[in-house]
């Protein structure tokens, strides 16, 4: 197992934890609300934080398995992961109605974490076109 694949296994696992992590909080009419990945009640953003883990899990396991086409899907998975974060990004710090959220670490450590796992599939290009 090449040192990139190790440092996207770590990637991946960051990217899952910070779902769980505080993503934006909100003071609107009175309020204050923290929204994570997992829990947003009170808002239209849903639950990304589920996806985001789902592609993770998958992206390590096709770190660990050593077969030819492991890396050409795991270039494709990676992809997906970094353009979902990126689109996470967008949506949760956009503004609504003058209202502007606060972004927090979770949030921002998505998305880095999510384009470390793409750069360490890219990084692992050797292997593949094998």
């Amino acid at each position: 197992m090449s040192k990139s694949s190790i440092s996207g296994i770590i990637a991946a696992a960051i990217v899952i934890i910070s779902a769980f992590l505080p993503w934006i909080s909100v003071h609107a009419d009175g309020q204050h609300f923290v929204f994570t990945g997992l829990q947003s009640e009170g808002s239209a953003f849903g639950e990304p934080g589920k996806l985001s883990i789902v592609v993770s899990a998958m992206a390590i396991l096709l770190f660990l398995v050593p077969k030819a086409w492991s890396p050409r899907v795991n270039l494709f998975i990676s992809a997906f992961l970094a353009a979902w974060a990126f689109r996470n990004m967008l949506l949760f710090s956009r503004c609504e109605m003058g209202i502007c959220p606060e972004q927090k670490i979770g949030l921002w450590l998505s998305l880095i974490a999510a384009l470390a796992v793409f750069g360490c599939v890219l990084w692992n290009w050797k292997t593949l076109v094998k």
